[in-house]
């Protein structure tokens, strides 16, 4: 049996399912596009929306949820990503 789970978006706030989001995962203070929600590590959920994921972008809201430095780098994938969905 499938288990659905609900997760919150670091932008707008709203629950959705884990399906509906984009996930980045912090392994060993990396992080990484969890394109399929497979990987391990913690993560952090955004919506797929062009908005949200700006808002991550200007806000750089990684910092605050991995309370750690960010690089640019994520930041950059997210941009590409947004540009291509």
């Amino acid at each position: 049996m499938h288990i659905k789970y609900d997760r919150r978006c670091i932008a707008c706030r709203e629950t959705k399912q884990q399906s509906e989001l984009l996930r980045i995962a912090k392994i060993d203070d990396k992080l990484y596009l969890d394109k399929n929600n497979k990987l391990d590590g913690r993560g952090a959920y955004m919506c797929k929306s062009g908005d949200c994921i700006r808002i991550v972008i200007k806000k750089r809201l990684l910092n605050k949820v991995f309370k750690m430095n960010v690089g640019n780098e994520i930041y950059d994938i997210l941009g590409e990503y947004e540009q291509n969905h």
